[in-house]
Parts: C-alpha cells; structure tokens; sequence
C-alpha cells in the first residue's frame, strides 16, 4: 500500500507545480546573423582543410566560402526585414515555400556569378587562372545556399516567437 501512495502523491506534486515558461527566442539581430554565417563555414571549412592537408580549401574557407555566406546571410536578413516592416508575404507563407524559393534565388544567382566569374577574371584581370577559381562554380551556390537557410529560418522563427 504505501508504495501506491508514494506513486499518487508523486503524480499530484508534479501536477500541482506550475509549469516553467518557456527561454523566449532571441530576436532576429542582423549583425549577429551575418557573423555567424563568416564564423561557422570558415571554422568548419577551415579545419577540414588543415585536417586534410588541403591548402586550398583552408584558403578558400575564409575567403570564398565564409564570404559569399556572410554577404548572402546579409543582404537575404536584410530583405526580409524590410527596415523593421516584414512584407506581409514574407510572414504568410509557409516556411518551407519561402525558404525554397528564396534558396533557389540565392544559389543560383550565385551560380550564375560563380560561372561567370570563374572565367572572366583571367580574362580582364591580373588574377592568374587558378585552381581556386573554379572552386567559386561550386563554393559560391553552395555557401550562398546554407545561409539563405539558415537566416531563412532564424528570421521566421524569431517573428513567430515575436507575435503575440
């Protein structure tokens, strides 16, 4: 008997206690945003091409990859926070549509600026034809992708927290 008494006075202790409010989400902080999306590709590129020896990657983490992440990172929480007034589209249609759409802009703008460049640079500048500008084919989309992403969601899922 005791034991089954135990049990009901446990269950009521926890019921009876009031719930903990929820950590409410940080806001949506461009500067942070854009930081974070310089910081995270080039540490994580980065160390992978020390790790493995690969020169060229550990460059091109901080420049092309990181890069391209925190201009893209920047000018899509920029638009999307439209000076402090979200465009009403922008807060109505659902994540993953937005999200899609504005990752499919990004990469292949991207893309586009990515196979343009590559050749064009030799062509009508000093910068030497080099193996690093046939990675921006690939880096530029890729980075311009992931940041599109995650500033995508970061930014809805601060304005739902922020609505009331």
């Amino acid at each position: 008997m005791p034991a089954t008494k135990d049990r009901r006075t446990s269950r009521n202790r926890s019921a009876s206690r009031p719930s903990r409010p929820s950590k409410p989400s940080r806001p949506f902080t461009l500067w942070r945003e854009v930081l974070t999306a310089y910081a995270a590709p080039a540490l994580m590129a980065g160390t992978a091409g020390i790790v493995t020896g690969q020169q060229d990657l550990a460059v091109a983490a901080c420049t092309s990859i990181a890069g391209t992440s925190a201009v893209v990172a920047f000018l899509v929480g920029a638009w999307l926070r439209h000076g402090g007034q979200p465009r009403r589209w922008t807060t109505t249609t659902p994540r993953a549509a937005l999200t899609g759409a504005l990752v499919i802009t990004a990469a292949g703008a991207a893309a586009l600026l990515g196979w343009v460049a590559a050749p064009w640079l030799p062509a009508h500048t000093p910068v030497p034809a080099t193996p690093w500008l046939e990675r921006l084919r690939i880096d530029l989309p890729v980075s311009a992708a992931l940041a599109t992403t995650i500033v995508t969601l970061r930014w809805r899922s601060a304005i739902a927290a922020a609505r009331p």
